[in-house]
Parts: structure tokens; C-alpha cells; sequence
């Protein structure tokens, strides 16, 4: 909610969301604001004095407040001529300047790059967690000299734009202002509970939206090989992810989590083997030791004998008494984090929080951009001929973040409305690719 963060800060109030002071409150002056989150006038005014430093994370970006209203700058990526830049002033009440950092990847990390604090027994705060670490997770990849996060996640339009209702020559490039994420299941929530969420946007606009974000998924986050061959009574299949992402796979809020589904059938189309079967509804995997018990994980694999052994692709957080957990005010650091690497991560120089944890640190085909993994599946007599196939399944909500927060659906109304929204959506997977063999 910066928009209404950043005006009750200026005028000296705390930004609280929930309660009789809350910012959901409809009698709180800035609940509009609040509803609306963010605006183009927020993000650009932002200064670029702290970017790229630790104070400009989790929120802490600058702007001019002891410039009065009227003078206040509007950075963007053109030079504007004195003319049309006093039209703005008085249409607006803001002066367009021109500033090449709108489209630097640290203008995007103030609110991106975040830490959320930690309690312990006695509610005291003792530390803080790596909640996001988008800008460190491209910083030390191999995109840091090619690509913006603005070149992934505001497309850009075909041909020049208009950029003021005055008129004007048309602008190019011009970035498409999507910024198109990876949540899907939120859009269908949103469509579905339209009235009692306020939701403006139209069935057809979620659509849209909805669309790019698929694109985004299933065009531009990571492609699928298989190889596979039979020897005596064993079939093996070699699985070969390449990402294409910026950053981590799958990234951002820590409930997300992406899994290999792989299934092998006969020649009479049965299933012999599958590893990664889902339940459509609620999303729990099959096989997942953290969907059938909060306090285990799935470990991470370089090779699969065995239907309950799935190749899951996330991050597990423990508490300070080292178990595991989804409470982000619990949450020390990641037991595990095999999240798949952009191309170009340095391991070696690569900063702790961002660090590959768990039994993926010890696996060669675990490497920047990509992993493989392998399946040695005992066909016990089958005959063939026999059809491999698997895809990269996605959620930007796991079961167990689900389940754990459900659990509690008592102790808030906020939750209980969570809870009633999860149980009527179905939390079934996005695919983002998918490969098939045949062997004989």
C-alpha cells in the first residue's frame, strides 16, 4: 500500500492496516489510497540518492516531500521541452524531468528486495529474514549486464505513444506499464469475489490479465528436455531444465514452489510409475513429505527410483528452534532453497541469504540456469512400447502455506475469509512446460 504508507508517514502517522485505525478501515481517510496500492506518480518520484543500498530495501525509497505541491518532479526517460512540461505543471501539479533511472532494476528493488522482521518466545524482535531477495538473485547472475527487471516485466509497445491527453509526438520506446507477475490463482480469486472485494477491473480486464501472466509462465520462465532409453528391466529418463528468468525459479513470497510431474505408461497405456501427481483441488503433491506432515520437507534429488520421491523446486523456512515453518515472523533463514539459478549465478561470490541450501549444494547437475534429473524407474515386466512425459508444474500458493494458515482460521476474520476463498478456488497448478519420448 505505498501510496497510503507514504502519506501517513509524511504526515507523521503509523501505516497500520488492521483495526479501528487500520487502513482497511473505509472511515480511515486514506483507505482509497490504501485500496489502490500503488500509482504512476509514486514510483516516479522517486529519487535515485540510495539505490542499490540496503537502506533502500523493504520500501525505503526517497522522495522530495519539502518540494510544496506543484513543484514536484516526475522522472521519466524523455527530455520534454518547456512548453509541454508547464502544461503537465498545471494539468498535474507535476514537473517532468528527465531521469534514465526509471528504468534501472534498483528503482523496482526498493519495494521488491525485502526483509520482514523475526520474533522469539518473549515477542521480541531479534532479527530479520530474507523474505524477497529479487535484486540480489539477479545482481549476481549473468543478467545483470543484459537485462532490467522493466525488460521482462514491462513489455514494450509496438511502434511510439502519446504519453499526455494534451497531445503531443509520439514516445519511443514505450514500456507497457502490465507489470506482469507469476499469480495466477489471486486473479481468480479476485474475479470470483469481485463485489466483496471491490474489485473495479472487469471480468474481461482480469482476463487480460490473467493471459500475461500465462505468457509470461509458460513463454519466458523455463523450457523442458527428456531423454530416455530402456536397458533389461530398468527405464531411465534424463530431465533437463533450463531457466530463463532473471532471477530464482520460482521467486518473490516464499510460498511458491514449482515440481517436476513425470509419468511413464505401457503399451497398453497404463501407468507404471508417476512421480509428482497433484490433487486438483486443494494442490498437494503427491509424494510431498511437507503436504502429508507440516513439520518435514521434501528433500532435493539427482536421481528418482520411487513414486513418493518428487523433485520440488521451493523454499523451506525454519524457525529459530530450527523447525520448519510458514510463519514469516517465525521464519530465521531456509533450510532449503533449491529454487532453479539464473544464467550466470555465481555461487561462489553469490551473498549468504541468496545462497543454495540443502542437499542441492551438493548436486553437479545443480548449476546456474538450470538442473537435471535423473529417473531410473524398474519396469517389472511391462511391456513397451513405453511413453515418458513430463512437465514443470507452478503454484504461487502451496498446499502447506495454505493448510498451516486455514488451521488459525478462528483467531481472525481475515483469515476465515482467506479460508473460505481457498476452499471455493481450486488450487490446480499452472503448467509451464512439458516434454514427451517414446521408447521402444
Amino acid at each position: 500500500m505505498p501510496m497510503a504508507h507514504d502519506n501517513a508517514n509524511y504526515w507523521g502517522q503509523l501505516s497500520e492496516i488492521y483495526g479501528a485505525n487500520g487502513l482497511l478501515d473505509p472511515a480511515h481517510p486514506l483507505h482509497e489510497l490504501a485500496l489502490d496500492g500503488n500509482s504512476c506518480t509514486l514510483c516516479h518520484q522517486i529519487l535515485k540518492q540510495n539505490f542499490g543500498r540496503p537502506d533502500s530495501f523493504s520500501g525505503g525509497y526517497v522522495i522530495d516531500h519539502t518540494l510544496p505541491i506543484g513543484r514536484r518532479p516526475s522522472f521519466g526517460p524523455y527530455d520534454v521541452e518547456d512548453g509541454p512540461a508547464a502544461i503537465m505543471r498545471n494539468a498535474s501539479g507535476y514537473t517532468p524531468v528527465y531521469g534514465p533511472h526509471m528504468a534501472e532494476s534498483e528503482l523496482c528493488i526498493t519495494c521488491h528486495q525485502l526483509y520482514t522482521p523475526y520474533f522469539n518466545d518473549e515477542g521480541q524482535i531479534v532479527g530479520e529474514f530474507p523474505e524477497q531477495t529479487l535484486y540480489y538473485e539477479w545482481l549476481y547472475s549473468g543478467y545483470r549486464r543484459t537485462d532490467t527487471c522493466i525488460d521482462c516485466h514491462f513489455p514494450v509497445a509496438q511502434g511510439g505513444v502519446v504519453t499526455s491527453l494534451t497531445g503531443g509526438v509520439p514516445r519511443s520506446p514505450f514500456m507497457m506499464h502490465y507489470l506482469v507477475g507469476g499469480n495466477t490463482y489471486m486473479l481468480r480469486v479476485f474475479d470470483a469475489f469481485r463485489d466483496e472485494l471491490g474489485v473495479v477491473a472487469t471480468p474481461a480486464q482480469i482476463e487480460e490479465t490473467m493471459g500475461r501472466v500465462l505468457d509470461q509462465l509458460q513463454n519466458r520462465t523455463a523450457t523442458l528436455a527428456l531423454e530416455a532409453s530402456a536397458s533389461g528391466d530398468v527405464l531411465t529418463a534424463s530431465v533437463q531444465i533450463a531457466s530463463l528468468a532473471g532471477h530464482k525459479v520460482p521467486s518473490a513470497f516464499p510460498s511458491r514452489r514449482a515440481w517436476l510431474h513425470v509419468t511413464v505408461t505401457d503399451g497398453a497405456g497404463r501407468v507404471i510409475f508417476e512421480s509428482g501427481g497433484f490433487d486438483p483441488e486443494s494442490g498437494a503433491i503427491d509424494g510431498n513429505d511437507n503436504d502429508a506432515d507440516p513439520a518435514r520437507y521434501e528433500p532435493h534429488y539427482q536421481t528418482i527410483t520411487q513414486p513418493d520421491e518428487v523433485q520440488i523446486y521451493e523454499p523451506i523456512m525454519q524457525s529459530i528452534d530450527r523447525e520448519v515453518t510458514t510463519e514469516l515472523l517465525r521464519a530465521t533463514s531456509y533450510i532449503k532453497d533449491n529454487r532453479l539459478l539464473p544464467k550466470g549465478f555465481d555461487i561462489n561470490l553469490a551473498v549468504p541469504e541468496i545462497s543454495v541450501r540443502g542437499a542441492a549444494a551438493d548436486d553437479p547437475d545443480f548449476a546456474p540456469g538450470g538442473d537435471t534429473v535423473t529417473y531410473e524407474i524398474a519396469l517389472d515386466g511391462a511391456k513397451g512400447p513405453f511413453t515418458v512425459s513430463v512437465e514443470l508444474l507452478y503454484q504461487s500458493i502451496s498446499y502447506r502455506w495454505a493448510m498451516n494458515l486455514i488451521a488459525l482460521e478462528d483467531e481472525a476474520d481475515e483469515i476465515a475469509r482467506f479460508a473460505r476463498y481457498y476452499n471455493a478456488i481450486p488450487n490446480t497448478p499452472t503448467r509451464i512446460a512439458g516434454a514427451q519420448v517414446t521408447v521402444e
